[in-house]
């Protein structure tokens, strides 16, 4: 499953430093956690969804394809 931290913050123009700033998490926690380096918790991404007003689903990439 593909962490899409990155993408979600760019959509919404919200820099790496403005992102930590919202959800008190270090600068190099959320470059690890963008950079697939490190495995987010889910407190962790619960506080990323909420500051940038999004669901935990759009921050997770499924290798599971959709079923029309």
């Amino acid at each position: 499953m593909k962490i899409k931290v990155f993408e979600a913050r760019e959509k919404r123009g919200v820099s790496g430093r403005e992102l930590s700033r919202r959800t008190g998490l270090a600068v190099g926690t959320i470059n690890n956690i963008e950079n697939e380096k490190t495995s987010p918790t889910m407190h962790s991404m619960e506080k990323i969804a909420q500051a940038l007003d999004t669901n935990i689903e759009e921050l997770y990439d499924s290798a599971r394809k959709k079923r029309d």
